[in-house]
């Protein structure tokens, strides 16, 4: 079965991904980088991520099979690799960030626009509750391995396991190549001008830049927080920053398909209200952690709401993309909706970096955060509205409307 498969594919490039998107801030806390200076890496990454995503969306609408954009993914992921395992200067560690982040841009767009091709005849939601579970598994795995790499002093292992799963990836895609994307001319639509379709897509990019820079803090500003402690919350040994990063990836890789399939089956709205209420509480318990001495158990209850929150933002998010963008131009849509990840991506670390060494701790971080999570609620609404406005246009059928669901 084509989505069992293309679930393979992410499982495998989830698991190589995982320690080094999330433990990277603690290989170059080693060799005493300021947050500042990891937040800026992670900043260029993300800004290399957008020209990546442009030209996979670029490849994508041309119809060209959604492998090819992950095999170039692989080969500028194994580069970067390559650099980080060797750096130990901040030059070195820019240019391995912005050839992961140049990887992550062309990788994204590509597996979330084969979902809805690989899914026929199941309905594309479900899809994606599968594909993120697949996602979830990878990561949690992948964070678990890199925080046995930390207790054993080579945490700098997580690159040459990234190294060894991108080589897993491109026989996997070789063997078993993924299906080709529609252009505009096989939907027999022609080329919908962007005015007509972007408008309807910009509250949920608006709601995406926002929820997407959850997992961009946790990669970045969490496992900072973490070693160096709040007020009143001790500093974490980084062994075991890793390992309560590990569970929530964990968790989040348990309860990522019981949730997924359960906001399948209702609107949109429901999955991202959820999502964001628990973002909202999630991240209000971690700045209330740094003021308490017994914070580290506020940390596990707010990781706990946050691995919610990612459950149901995820495959929710993804869905209504493909609901509000039409056939044909999945491509530009999907790398739209990327560029919120690399946008919050870019500016979340960044301005986290500087709010940590400033402060000293991450109650500051987080409580601009939770309020963030708060507003973007008022998005919600007209997300809705246009989304059972389009279901409504697609039951009169293709000939009637001006375009069709991809799904």
């Amino acid at each position: 079965m084509p989505l069992r498969e293309l679930a393979s594919v992410r499982l495998v490039a989830s698991f190589g991904a995982g320690g080094v998107l999330y433990l990277t801030p603690m290989v170059f806390h080693q060799v005493d980088f300021s947050a500042s200076a990891v937040g800026l890496g992670l900043a260029l990454a993300a800004l290399a991520g957008t020209i990546g995503r442009f030209v996979s969306g670029a490849l994508l609408d041309q119809g060209r099979s959604c492998g090819v954009p992950v095999l170039l993914a692989a080969l500028s992921g194994c580069i970067g690799d390559s650099c980080l395992l060797a750096a130990h200067e901040l030059q070195g560690y820019i240019i391995g960030q912005l050839f992961l982040g140049l990887a992550g841009g062309l990788y994204w767009p590509a597996v979330e626009l084969a979902v809805p091709l690989c899914s026929d005849p199941l309905p594309s939601a479900r899809g994606y509750a599968l594909v993120r579970s697949a996602d979830a598994c990878g990561v949690a795995a992948g964070t678990l391995c890199g925080s046995l790499l930390a207790a054993a002093g080579i945490l700098r292992g997580v690159y040459w396991i990234d190294i060894a799963s991108i080589g897993v990836l491109a026989a996997l895609l070789l063997h078993r190549p993924l299906p080709r994307a529609v252009n505009s001319r096989e939907s027999g639509l022609g080329a919908i001008p962007l005015r007509r379709w972007l408008p309807d897509l910009l509250p949920m990019l608006g709601l995406a830049v926002v929820a997407t820079s959850i997992p961009a803090l946790m990669q970045s500003a969490l496992p900072l927080d973490l070693v160096r402690g709040g007020l009143q919350r001790e500093a974490q040994p980084e062994s075991l920053s890793a390992l309560l990063i590990g569970l929530q990836l964990g968790l989040l890789m348990l309860i990522q398909w019981p949730v997924g399939q359960h906001l399948a089956k209702r609107p949109v709205a429901h999955g991202l209200a959820l999502s964001l209420l628990s973002f909202s509480g999630g991240t209000l318990l971690l700045a209330l952690s740094a003021l308490s001495s017994q914070g580290v158990a506020l940390v596990a209850i707010a990781l706990t709401l946050v691995a919610l929150g990612e459950a149901a933002f995820l495959p929710t998010a993804t869905e209504a993309v493909v609901e509000l963008s039409p056939q044909g131009h999945g491509g530009l849509a999907m790398a739209l909706f990327s560029q919120c990840f690399a946008l919050s991506s870019f500016a979340a670390p960044l301005l986290a970096g500087v709010l940590l060494d400033g402060d000293g701790h991450g109650v500051s971080v987080w409580l601009l955060t939770a309020l963030f999570c708060s507003l973007c609620l008022l998005l919600i609404r007209p997300i809705q509205r246009r989304s059972l406005a389009r279901s409504t246009q697609a039951s009169w059928g293709k000939g009637s409307v001006p375009y069709s669901q991809s799904s």
